[in-house]
């Protein structure tokens, strides 16, 4: 009889087990659509054939060191060999570019504090990945930057430059992704900044849990969506901050005249960040919108240009894939 239970125990408990282990990798196991992975290259191919010489992109915004970087991400976000792969090109020439808008006395890349976040990402995500010992020094000055920044700064967080002695949450959410990238990198980060920042957004925040640009008034999707990006990294998704914003998240509509395509770089990984339910929802509508508006040439329009739209929409598609480390969960 003891046998016999003990069997029966045995045998429930590594079903269990079993059903666990199915739950927690099953996410792995998904296939990509073949839909998908063809409009994936088919843009891929659109940033290889209009890139120019010196890294940059010819159409409105392209020269911005942010934009090139979100080009560069969205290429090592399919799985791209940046050292021997077709694209090793394409993303070294945009590498590049990023370096050589970084002032190398300061760290400071570009001419702006956005600049500055979105190139610091990259080349945190380049790092360890790309054969190319300028990018460990060249991150570590970006982000010391990032630090002195918010050190001199009242209310512990970013604005459009060093000196700014206010902030807004975009660019807030620009350099504080930046920083977990980089600290996913292994680049030290002090927690108190990621704390001080993170009292910023909840700061911002208002009673319907949305996300204001200087404060709570005025929330809108987008700056939302940064929050809960934001908060989700910083392993927040229990608290009131997280399930608050994405609610407001949730049953909010973003306009496809104003940012679409900003809110959709950084809505995708704020589902992503809330869970499999949230973002299986999101992601199958994002997928059909994008496929089904995407130009022959393997482009997207928006209202900053070909190059940012083509990058943001690539990298709000690129979760699916899961490679880059800062869409690990």
């Amino acid at each position: 009889m003891k046998r016999n239970l003990f069997v029966l125990v045995l045998f429930m408990t590594l079903c269990a087990a079993s059903s666990r282990a199915q739950t927690l990798f099953s996410q792995n196991e998904d296939v990509i659509p073949p839909e998908l992975d063809r409009a994936y290259t088919k843009a891929m191919q659109y940033l290889v054939k209009s890139q120019q010489e010196d890294g940059s992109w010819p159409n409105q915004f392209g020269q911005e060191p942010a934009v090139v970087g979100l080009c560069v991400l969205s290429l090592l976000a399919h799985g791209e060999d940046p050292n021997s792969g077709p694209y090793r090109t394409t993303i070294r020439r945009g590498i590049d570019f990023i370096l050589g808008n970084q002032n190398k006395d300061t760290g400071y890349i570009g001419t702006s504090m956005y600049n500055h976040g979105f190139a610091t990402l990259a080349l945190a995500e380049c790092y360890g990945n790309v054969q190319d010992t300028r990018l460990g020094p060249a991150l570590q000055k970006a982000v010391d930057l990032i630090l002195t920044t918010q050190s001199h700064n009242p209310l512990g967080a970013w604005r459009y430059s060093p000196e700014s002695p206010d902030a807004d949450t975009t660019v807030s959410g620009a350099e504080m992704v930046a920083l977990f990238a980089a600290r996913n990198a292994g680049i030290g980060v002090p927690q108190d900044a990621i704390n001080k920042a993170l009292r910023f957004f909840i700061n911002c925040q208002g009673g319907d849990g949305g996300i204001g640009y200087v404060g709570p008034d005025g929330p809108d999707s987008a700056r939302t969506a940064i929050a809960v990006l934001v908060f989700g990294l910083a392993k927040q998704q229990k608290s009131a901050a997280f399930r608050s914003a994405l609610s407001y998240l949730k049953n909010s509509s973003q306009d496809e005249e104003s940012y679409y395509h900003y809110y959709l770089y950084y809505a995708a990984q704020a589902f992503f960040r809330a869970g499999p339910k949230e973002f299986d929802a999101w992601n199958a509508a994002n997928m059909k919108s994008l496929t089904s508006t995407q130009a022959d040439d393997g482009s997207w329009s928006g209202q900053f240009g070909q190059t940012f739209s083509t990058a943001a929409s690539l990298l709000s598609l690129a979760v699916n894939y899961r490679l880059l480390p800062i869409y690990e969960r």
